[in-house]
C-alpha cells in the first residue's frame, strides 16, 4: 500500500500500470493535506506540528499508519516538497523523504531532487520502488 503526499497517486500509478496489479498492491491513500495525514495515515498532530509535514517522523508516521489502516504486509509514504514554491532555507524544494514500514521493521530515507516539479516527483516513485525491491531481496 501507499501513502502519498507531493507525488499526488503517482506511486499508486506506478504499481497499477501492469495487469494483475490487484494481486500485489492493495490500494492507498493521497494525503497532500496534514488534515489527511492525521485522519486517514493517523499521524498525530504533535508530530506535524513539531517536525513538519516533509520529515522522517511524518514520513515513518505516513507508512506506518497506512500500513495499520489498509491491513497490508508493506506501506510506502512520500512527502516532499515538489516545488517549485514552498522551499525553505532548511527544506529546499527537491526534499523528499520515503518510508517504508512492515511488520518488522521502519525505515526513512531522506533525497534532496532539485528543483524540477515532475522530476522530483518521478525520482521519488523511482526510489520507494527501489527502497521496496531493496527490502524484498534482502539489500537493504
Amino acid at each position: 500500500s501507499v501513502v502519498e503526499s507531493c507525488t499526488g497517486g503517482l506511486l499508486g500509478s506506478a504499481f497499477t500500470q501492469s495487469s494483475g496489479s490487484s494481486s500485489y498492491f492493495m490500494g492507498g491513500f493521497l494525503t497532500y493535506s496534514n488534515d489527511l495525514k492525521m485522519r486517514l495515515a493517523n499521524v498525530s498532530q504533535e508530530t506535524l506540528q513539531t517536525f513538519g509535514a516533509v520529515s522522517n517522523e511524518v514520513a515513518e508516521e505516513m507508512a506506518i499508519g497506512g500500513r495499520s489502516a489498509l491491513g497490508t504486509d508493506f506501506c510506502i509514504s512520500i512527502t516532499g516538497i515538489a516545488g517549485p514554491e514552498g522551499g525553505t532555507e532548511e527544506k529546499p524544494v527537491g526534499t523528499v523523504w520515503i518510508a517504508l514500514a512492515s511488520a518488522s521493521s521502519i525505515m526513512a530515507k531522506r533525497f534532496s531532487f532539485g528543483g524540477d516539479r515532475s522530476i522530483n516527483r518521478e525520482r521519488s516513485v523511482a526510489q520507494a520502488i527501489g527502497m521496496l525491491y531493496d527490502s524484498l531481496t534482502g539489500k537493504e
